[in-house]
């Protein structure tokens, strides 16, 4: 029988039992004691604490988000640690008013349609056995069959649609679960291990101020489930949505978002953009270039951005720039396992959320 040890959460004073062959992130969440984290693989460091007492395994921490001087001062990641004595642990813990943090959970779905929906990308659609609450712009983490190993991948349903996950998937060249798994042997009415919600990256509800979206490739994916959730429940947020892309065959999507902006003419604005393509009806450009382009001020707004690190960075750069401030910027970095080993940037201004 594997053992158990105390976790104990301060400043909260909170305490919940963690198996010893368990991340410590894993058994706070299942208890409704929610942490900030981001990756959940050991690579941005958002979820680093400082350890008070006990003692824990790394694991495979990046050596980058976990510096050797880190471990020595007693930080870890708690997405990757796990105890070997009952631990204390001081966590940055915000509480945002009018936001509430569902636990995770395991669920257990079955593949009810797989899309190529662009170059190297891939549509599924799962339906789960329970119905999952989340708040729009989380992600799940998907068991590989006989890989002991899971991977990240952002919701693009809507809270709405409870018992069907929307995935879009991005092929990575030697990937595991993407070339070695997605866009091989996965078929319909395979049977799927899922665990969530998770994530801070999702729609603060209650901040009403009008919304700048930016995705990146299948960054769009946690971007249409705040869309869709705004615009089907009828909240009042004026929307403006970049997808940025380098060709026409990068992207998708753009006749559902363009069909929605038909229906939604006062409050939805789409803007497609491609970087390496002239093409009418698109903005040309890096996607930040565009959104640099149209607005003159984005004081009054907040942002979503999410895609990977270079794109979330020069996004930030450009709204900075334009007068919107890292309190009114939420954003969702897309890593992959080669992040791990190389590092990944991150502004020092901007958390994770």
């Amino acid at each position: 029988m594997t053992e158990t040890f105390n976790i104990t959460v301060e400043p909260l004073g909170r305490q919940v039992q963690c198996r010893a062959d368990q991340d410590i992130l894993d058994a706070c969440l299942r208890e409704g004691v929610w942490l900030p984290h981001a990756c959940t693989h050991g690579t941005c460091g958002t979820c680093k604490v400082q350890v008070l007492e006990g003692d824990v395994e790394h694991n495979d921490a990046s050596t980058f988000a976990l510096m050797d001087y880190e471990r020595t001062e007693g930080k870890t990641l708690i997405c990757v640690a796990t105890p070997t004595s009952d631990v204390t642990l001081e966590a940055d813990v915000d509480v945002e008013e009018g936001v509430e943090f569902h636990p995770i959970r395991d669920y257990t779905g079955t593949v009810a349609a797989i899309e190529d929906c662009a170059r190297g990308t891939r549509r599924l659609l799962i339906d789960l056995d329970q119905d999952m609450v989340f708040n729009p712009g989380q992600y799940v983490q998907v068991s590989i069959p006989g890989k002991g190993v899971h991977r990240s991948w952002s919701m693009a349903n809507p809270p709405g649609e409870p018992n069907r996950v929307e995935l879009q998937i991005r092929n990575t060249p030697g990937g595991l679960a993407t070339e070695g798994w997605v866009f091989k042997d996965l078929a319909v009415g395979d049977r799927l291990q899922l665990v969530g919600p998770y994530g801070r990256f999702f729609l603060r509800e209650a901040r009403d101020k009008p919304m700048v979206l930016i995705g990146g490739g299948t960054g769009l994916a946690p971007l249409k489930s705040i869309v869709r959730h705004v615009l089907e429940t009828g909240l009042p947020h004026r929307l403006y949505l970049y997808q940025g892309a380098r060709t026409e065959a990068d992207l998708y999507d753009v006749d559902f978002f363009r069909d929605l902006e038909k229906q939604f003419v006062e409050q939805f604005t789409y803007r497609p953009c491609l970087s390496d393509e002239e093409v009418d009806g698109y903005g040309h450009g890096m996607v930040t270039d565009v959104v640099a382009s149209d607005f003159d001020t984005c004081r009054g707004h907040t942002a979503y951005l999410c895609g990977p690190p270079p794109m979330v960075e020069a996004a930030i750069k450009t709204l900075m720039k334009k007068r919107l401030f890292p309190r009114d910027i939420y954003r969702e970095d897309f890593f992959d396992a080669s992040d791990k080993a190389t590092g990944g940037v991150r502004s020092p201004l901007i958390k994770t959320t």
